[in-house]
């Protein structure tokens, strides 16, 4: 029966490293941190961690139109010099959710790490900054950033945005041009795979953010 143990544990093993694999969050320290900045990201965080944990063995597309919908609903857009009196910050996914405000960088932010701790692999998201004609093709031109997801590396990706709630292809958003995209594992021209740098060397604010989301427990 010796084989048989062996084979158990083995299979148990395996089945571990799935499980941690497919949820890159740590719950009590998400817990503790959303302690530390306030009511409002406590009860935030009492709905997210759910949603967190059902997104592993949750249909991809479902688990976004989900996570944007969360975000899209609980963040009032302001601008940085209203919300954190600085001209451009990045906040941390609790951050944004304790202010209950936030600008068009930190609905991204908020939705990258939160779709990577449900389980999202990092390759098949992207922000990327664009920028987006206001109120459709021709409109005024402003710089803006979205999340995109890729279901394979050259397919077209979904757009998740909080000018449109509605989850959709990119080619169903002619208000966007895109400018660069990055993850946490590079940076590109435009969405394609010309890569333009290490990220978070190029892009201060992104190395900050990272750090944030990990003391956050996110990754």
């Amino acid at each position: 029966m010796t084989w048989l143990r062996r084979a158990l544990t083995a299979v148990l093993a395996a089945s571990t490293l799935i499980s941690l694999g497919s949820q890159a969050w740590d719950r009590s320290r998400m817990t503790l941190a959303a302690q530390r900045l306030g009511p409002h990201a406590v009860a935030a965080v009492k709905i997210l961690q759910p949603m967190l944990a059902e997104g592993a063995g949750q249909d991809e597309t479902a688990l976004l139109a989900e996570v944007n919908e969360f975000f899209n609903r609980r963040i009032v857009f302001t601008d940085d010099a209203t919300a954190w009196g600085q001209n451009d910050y990045w906040a941390s996914p609790l951050e944004t959710l304790e202010k209950g405000q936030g600008d068009c960088e930190d609905y991204a932010i908020a939705k990258y790490f939160s779709l990577l701790a449900a389980g999202v692999p990092v390759a098949r998201l992207r922000l990327v900054y664009v920028r987006a004609s206001i109120g459709g093709p021709g409109g005024v031109s402003q710089a803006h950033m979205v999340l995109a997801w890729y279901a394979q590396p050259l397919a077209e990706p979904l757009i998740l945005d909080n000018l449109i709630g509605e989850v959709r292809p990119a080619s169903k958003r002619p208000d966007l041009t895109p400018v660069f995209s990055f993850n946490s594992e590079g940076l590109w021209q435009g969405t394609g795979s010309t890569s333009a740098g290490d990220p978070v060397s190029r892009l201060s604010r992104w190395r900050e953010v990272i750090a944030k989301a990990r003391a956050e427990g996110f990754q």
